[in-house]
């Protein structure tokens, strides 16, 4: 079984790629400047999320390796400390949205012809608690609106990819510790890794469209 996780080379996305190779997946990891040093068996690939040459590149790598489980994991967060006054200038709106959306569809759309192979297959996408519109609390608007916006195209990608027997799930990954959630966040890398192959796991066409946390509670859209 091959399962492609997207901007694996550090956080979240290097820990998945550890656990899903140790729960006995074919792993290939994509990275966009440097390859890591992987002691776990990861095969590696050059992947630039935001430019669809990369994609294709990818994809032609992977020839007709059947995928079975692709995950979105690529993104970025970049207006953390941006201010309403002054701050997040639209070069900051067309770059995460380019990575955190964009690149998913791109993602998803260079992989179909492998994951039609499977036969049966799942796309995970890694968004956020911060998608929902239950979770107001101002700033990182664009971090925001990245994350609603690929929480939709997940929705509506399962609605189309059903009848392909491609099952699509949108999780939360936890607040982790990691250069992104900082060192006072609630959970390991490895708590959050292992709680989202859970998820994998349990994902179905039963369950397409599901909008997760990484312990497997249903979070409201």
């Amino acid at each position: 079984m091959l399962s492609v996780v997207t901007g694996a080379s550090r956080g979240i996305g290097q820990q998945l790629a550890h656990e899903l190779h140790r729960r006995g997946h074919t792993v290939c990891g994509t990275y966009r400047t440097h390859v890591p040093q992987d002691p776990a068996g990861v095969d590696w690939a050059p992947l630039d999320v935001r430019d669809p040459a990369s994609h294709k590149a990818l994809a032609s790598a992977l020839d007709d390796r059947p995928v079975s489980l692709l995950v979105c994991n690529a993104g970025v967060y970049l207006d953390g400390k941006e201010s309403l006054a002054d701050g997040y200038p639209p070069e900051m709106w067309a770059d995460m949205f380019a990575v955190n959306v964009t690149g998913v569809f791109l993602t998803v759309q260079a992989l179909m012809p492998q994951l039609q192979q499977a036969g049966t297959a799942k796309i995970a996408i890694i968004s956020s608690q911060m998608a929902s519109h239950t979770r107001a609390p101002g700033r990182s608007y664009v971090y925001r609106a990245s994350k609603a916006a690929v929480l939709n195209l997940g929705r509506n990608l399962a609605t189309d990819l059903r009848g392909l027997d491609i099952a699509v799930g949108i999780y939360h990954p936890g607040w982790v510790r990691t250069d992104m959630g900082g060192q006072t966040a609630d959970i390991s890398v490895e708590e959050a890794a292992a709680g989202l192959a859970d998820r994998f796991d349990a994902l179905s066409l039963d369950t397409t469209g599901c909008f997760e946390t990484w312990h497997g509670q249903q979070h409201p859209y």
